[in-house]
């Protein structure tokens, strides 16, 4: 096994210290194309060899897929306790039911023991909540979180998606370690309370699709993306929205080229210069984006940089939502 390269490292709640750049797995089972099971493999071995210490997953990617592929990973590389595992439950997808939000107690503890199993782990770092149920106590829910966390199943706590009353009335019930909701120069509606939220609890935020679901790379072209990407129907990536939208890369890509930098670690440094506490995971299938997203750990933008990607991407000036309608009925519960 290669000598694995030391990342800059940062704090999730108070205790979960990790690569300030995490890995989103998500792709390498679905919803952005065909993947190859033994590049993913290569590729996870060359992030672990790279000082990536976060690994993020969900038992509903490929169906369980993600979580299979991560742990035959784990079991042959000898990486086990070496990474940090971070996976979900609450989204409930079958032939039977179709997609649902299932937050039933019972739901979440057979969830957690189907993740133990297909990842072959005896505790999982971090589990999320992946989506919140209205209908359900958010304190009926972290109860059963906290149970896990008694018998050793779960390590940390962490939610997806919610508003900071929810967020702060399930860290009453038990410290939250980290939040996980989608932010990059693209999406900043956590910047309404939320973010300032998980900073005055002493909260981690994981932002996901932190690249704007490769829109902010500034290489995307909607029209070789495969027939089975989620992008063909997402609302941003759409018709008159997304000519509009690339405008919005104009100025990350002028301020790219000053520091010698691309595009896409441009939007990844922006993102880590929004706190200490937030922890970006892009992910990729490829070796090339990989060390592309950790070279944004050396770019410095500037206090003018930073002013001029804020006004350029203000909230009002991206067009489209960032799910369809029902999508969207899931967030900020």
């Amino acid at each position: 096994m290669p000598a694995t390269t030391s990342l800059p490292l940062r704090t999730l709640g108070t205790t979960l210290t990790v690569s300030s750049l995490g890995f989103g797995a998500m792709g390498m089972s679905e919803f952005y194309g065909p993947s190859d099971d033994a590049a993913s493999t290569a590729l996870l071995d060359e992030l672990a060899d790279r000082g990536v210490t976060l690994i993020d997953t969900a038992d509903n990617y490929g169906m369980g897929h993600n979580e299979t592929l991560i742990g035959a990973w784990l079991r042959a590389s000898g990486r086990a306790g070496q990474v940090k595992i971070a996976t979900k439950c609450g989204i409930e997808r079958s032939p039977a039911v179709g997609r649902r939000i299932n937050n039933t107690p019972e739901y979440i503890r057979r969830c957690c023991d189907a993740s133990l199993a297909r990842l072959g782990i005896e505790q999982i770092d971090l589990y999320y909540l992946h989506r919140v149920d209205p209908a359900i106590a958010i304190e009926e829910s972290m109860g059963t979180m906290v149970d896990l966390v008694k018998e050793g199943k779960i390590a940390h706590v962490g939610l997806c998606e919610v508003s900071a009353g929810t967020l702060e009335r399930a860290h009453r019930a038990h410290p939250v370690t980290a939040l996980q909701t989608e932010y990059s120069l693209w999406t900043r509606d956590v910047e309404d309370g939320i973010l300032a939220a998980t900073k005055a609890l002493g909260i981690g935020f994981v932002a996901y699709s932190p690249l704007g679901r490769g829109f902010l790379s500034g290489r995307l072209d909607p029209a070789k993306l495969a027939e089975n990407d989620f992008r063909r129907t997402n609302p941003r990536f759409e018709g008159d929205n997304l000519q509009a939208n690339l405008g919005l890369l104009e100025t990350v890509r002028a301020i790219a080229a000053q520091h010698m930098a691309t595009p896409a670690q441009v939007a990844l440094a922006w993102l880590l210069a929004q706190g200490e506490h937030i922890v970006p995971i892009p992910g990729t299938r490829r070796s090339s984006y990989l060390q592309e997203n950790l070279g944004a750990l050396d770019v410095r933008l500037t206090a003018a940089d930073l002013a001029q990607l804020d006004q350029a991407t203000a909230p009002g000036k991206v067009h489209g939502t960032r799910y369809d309608a029902a999508g969207m009925k899931t967030l900020n519960v």
